[in-house]
């Protein structure tokens, strides 16, 4: 038995943080009351886009770069 309760525990304690977090976290409304809340989602909306489309440029630019290097490193070989 002791066995099952030290894999239960932590099973239940992780429900029981999960629970609370998702009860405290503050998630921004498109559809709220005041302007306030569509301006807090369009904000985290662009900023979301913006960091994807610069993550996509760093990716592509270090492909760039990098692919030509490589391939002269391993042809010398």
């Amino acid at each position: 038995m002791d066995a099952v309760d030290s894999v239960v525990d932590p099973l239940r304690e992780f429900a029981k943080d999960s629970v609370r977090l998702v009860k405290r976290c503050h998630k921004p409304d498109r559809k709220g009351k005041s302007s306030t809340a569509d301006a807090e989602f369009t904000k985290v909306a662009a900023r979301t886009a913006i960091g994807f489309v610069v993550m996509g440029f760093v990716g592509f630019f270090v492909k760039l770069i990098f692919i030509p290097i490589n391939n002269i490193i391993v042809g010398s070989g």
